[in-house]
């Protein structure tokens, strides 16, 4: 670590002199609080990111499989999406009015996930607060339920744990607002005696899930869970939401499609506006009629839904692009086999230093541990960690010009990533493990 440390130092001057200049200005010396969390002692400034590449501003060029963690998920600046916008910029960025662009997302929306009604919103917090707040309306119900280790935004009922059986604030969490037991309940992913008892009370507004868990690490859904929790919220008459923020990865109409779930709520955010905040939410019919009356009465723009830049005609631009050029069948044909050809890759490496890791894969994202065995709930994967190992190498692959998320060892297949990206992760990964197990 001290020898990758001194490297990256020597390799950025630019970089870190921008850094400390920042420190003067911006809180943690960065824009948004999460940069703090790229290795090194200070973060890479950027210069351009086109495609699946990024350039910094010491001219160092990186395979980007971070991809915004999931924000550029679809390539940097895309040509088609950049042209529609580079038009909407010359018309107008917002005028609180709808364009035509809106209504054709929300018609292949609805196409795409089977829920016939959408609004737009800027990111997939709102999009989610927003859902859990239709679901409270319409339910008449005070908690929401989510799973151990789930993320779903900066939403305050969400930044939520299990310690023991209770339900505690995560450790990171600024300046909780409230008792999140008074909001929240919280079971283990895959856990369906858990969550049955937990809708018994008939209490529980909706469940908010990613279809797959990523945050913690990709934690698949056991056979047949998604049955059986459709089954179980309808019974107890709790809506289902289904977040698929990072779920996309798994196919253009996302995990909902391609597995044929029947969700009521779906939210979507940052990857489908390629990087230009966007975000939306649809719901079925049912719960906009009972939910309108509210919605379209004379308090409308104090109801805790939307926002003055929602909807707005340079997001309802770059979202259409994107959904029309770029979230395509044709572009994850060439995206999967390239998270095949990366899960391959580590898994070969692995076998060969007889590593104690495993790697999982969701459509185009893949993300590996250095633990033995993949976990099946959230619990199993925070008790699992390896912080040490997950800061070196990140930082013994960004000295070697690969990015992988900072906050957990995910990497993104882009339209625009190629097949030798990939073997230059696997290249430099191999590297990382002969040098920790000769």
């Amino acid at each position: 670590m001290e020898r990758e440390s001194d490297r990256f130092r020597r390799a950025h001057p630019r970089s870190r002199r921008l850094f400390e200049r920042a420190r003067g200005s911006l809180l943690a010396g960065v824009p948004m609080n999460w940069m703090v969390k790229w290795p090194g002692g200070f973060p890479v400034f950027v210069r351009e990111g086109r495609g699946a590449r990024v350039r910094d501003v010491d001219g160092l060029e990186y395979v980007d499989f971070c991809l915004g963690d999931t924000g550029a998920m679809f390539g940097h600046s895309p040509p088609e999406v950049v042209k529609a916008v580079s038009r909407q910029l010359d018309r107008g960025i917002t005028t609180m009015l709808p364009v035509e662009a809106a209504v054709w997302v929300a018609e292949e929306l609805a196409r795409r996930f089977g829920l016939p009604y959408w609004q737009m919103t800027l990111t997939a917090t709102d999009a989610n607060r927003f859902a859990i707040r239709i679901a409270r309306e319409v339910t008449g119900r005070p908690k929401i339920l989510v799973f151990n280790g789930c993320y779903h935004g900066t939403v305050d009922e969400t930044l939520v744990g299990l310690d023991g059986t209770s339900v505690v604030p995560v450790p990171a969490n600024v300046g909780p607002p409230i008792d999140p037991r008074r909001t929240t309940k919280v079971v283990e992913f895959n856990d369906v005696r858990a969550l049955q008892k937990a809708l018994a009370p008939r209490d529980v507004a909706a469940v908010l899930a990613e279809p797959a868990m990523t945050n913690c690490g990709i934690i698949l859904p056991e056979p047949r869970f998604h049955d059986r929790m459709r089954a179980l919220t309808r019974a107890a008459g709790t809506l289902l939401i289904l977040d698929e923020t990072h779920t996309i990865s798994e196919g253009p109409r996302g995990y909902t499609g391609a597995h044929g779930l029947r969700p009521d709520m779906v939210t979507l955010g940052k990857p489908v506006g390629s990087g230009i905040p966007a975000a939306a939410f649809g719901m079925t019919a049912d719960i906009v009629d009972r939910a309108l009356p509210k919605l379209r009465g004379p308090g409308a723009d104090e109801s805790g839904i939307g926002g003055t830049l929602a909807g707005n005609a340079l997001a309802a631009v770059a979202m259409k692009a994107t959904l029309q050029h770029r979230i395509t069948e044709r572009a994850y044909a060439r995206m999967i086999p390239n998270a095949e050809r990366f899960a391959a890759g580590v898994e070969g490496v692995i076998e060969e230093s007889a590593a104690p890791w495993h790697i999982v894969r969701l459509g185009a994202r893949v993300e590996y541990r250095f633990s033995p065995i993949a976990p099946r709930n959230g619990a199993e994967a925070l008790s699992r960690g390896a912080a040490a190992l997950d800061r070196l190498v990140h930082l013994y692959l960004l000295n070697r010009g690969v990015l992988l998320t900072p906050f957990h060892n995910m990497a993104l297949m882009s339209p625009d990533t190629r097949r030798s990206d990939v073997d230059r992760h696997t290249r430099a990964f191999r590297a990382f493990a002969k040098e920790l197990f000769g």
